[in-house]
């Protein structure tokens, strides 16, 4: 074997293991790595960045003793070797959905992560959930112990963030230069300052400084971004309009008027969620403060959680959908139209 081939071998240890599956609920998530030859509580420690000594701790086992092939090791994921924000990158960690899983759900078990924040990782075109597909809710930072093979996404085409793989000769035929210079391939993505011999590419408007298609009507709302994209209606329409559709411009609804309570979002401003028994996950909810005439827009994620601390309720809102109406009461009154 030449020496090229057996460092290749040596790097690719790592490399070799499975799809990065997350494991237990919010706050103790963490991953399992199969030991392989030569492996060590020192170079989990690297792959994973981790302390050798935090991996033995939270296995019970030794650091004296060691590991031993085949083993499984749990890997616990924190601040220090995973990241959940929106601009994180490293190597992807799924989640693979379970039977009537739906999205909200997913998030809470999952150290709440921003709903919007797994839309954009999976490129997903609804908030539906497959069964047995897996879902991207964070990225191990760098040092990660998998690459990402190909997974089918949930409600959207199957899109897996790019391994680090050699990059692509260039074709034979293609005439070199008088005068060689190094090589440096053009970047695959824009770049801030291009050099002055490239034409620099057209700034690309991400999704979230896009402006709304019309103007919402919530007046303490600064809804800057673009609505979540819903399977039932264009992406950037407001929940107002689809509200409108669902409803036949408000001549089909079914009124309620009662308690209400709220849970804690990280959704964008100006997009409202709600918990509702009755109404179909999907479902646009108008929510009126009679104390102050002020209505909101809310899309359902799933059935309010059957505990004592919800008894009563008819509805439960995200934390900015209470300010949006315009009061900060554990429990307000309220009144609800939305589908017949």
């Amino acid at each position: 074997m030449t020496i090229a081939g057996l460092v290749l071998c040596v790097a690719g240890g790592v490399q070799a293991q499975d799809r990065l599956q997350v494991q237990g609920t919010s706050p103790d998530l963490y991953v399992l790595h199969t030991v392989k030859k030569g492996e060590t509580f020192y170079s989990l420690g690297r792959s994973y960045s981790l302390s050798p000594k935090q991996i033995a701790t939270e296995n019970n086992i030794s650091f004296e003793q060691g590991l031993q092939l085949g083993q499984q090791v749990k890997i616990p994921l924190n601040n220090t070797n995973f990241s959940q924000k929106s601009d994180a990158s490293g190597t992807p960690v799924y989640h693979k959905v379970e039977e009537k899983e739906t999205l909200y759900r997913l998030s809470v078990n999952n150290n709440k992560v921003p709903l919007d924040n797994i839309r954009h990782w999976n490129k997903m075109t609804g908030d539906g959930l497959q069964k047995d597909s897996y879902v991207i809710v964070g990225w191990l930072k760098s040092g990660g112990g998998a690459p990402a093979p190909s997974a089918p996404v949930a409600s959207a085409p199957a899109t897996t963030p790019p391994a680090n793989h050699p990059v692509t000769t260039p074709p034979a035929s293609t005439p070199a230069p008088s005068n060689p210079a190094p090589s440096n391939p053009a970047p695959t993505t824009p770049v801030a300052t291009p050099p002055a011999s490239t034409t620099p590419a057209p700034p690309v408007t991400k999704p979230d400084q896009q402006a709304p298609p019309e103007p919402v009507k919530t007046p303490d709302s600064n809804n800057t971004g673009s609505k979540p994209p819903v399977t039932s209606a264009p992406a950037g329409s407001s929940f107002e309009v689809l509200y409108n559709q669902q409803t036949g411009n408000g001549k089909n609804v079914t009124s309620e008027k009662g308690p209400g309570g709220w849970f804690k979002s990280n959704a964008s401003p100006g997009k409202y969620y709600a918990l509702h028994n009755t109404a179909p996950r999907g479902t646009i909810i108008k929510v009126t403060n009679p104390l102050n005439g002020r209505s909101i827009y809310a899309k359902v994620l799933e059935a309010i959680p059957q505990i004592k601390q919800n008894e009563g309720l008819i509805i439960k809102l995200s934390d900015s959908a209470l300010e949006a109406l315009g009061t900060n009461e554990a429990k307000f009154y309220c009144q609800l139209n939305y589908e017949d």
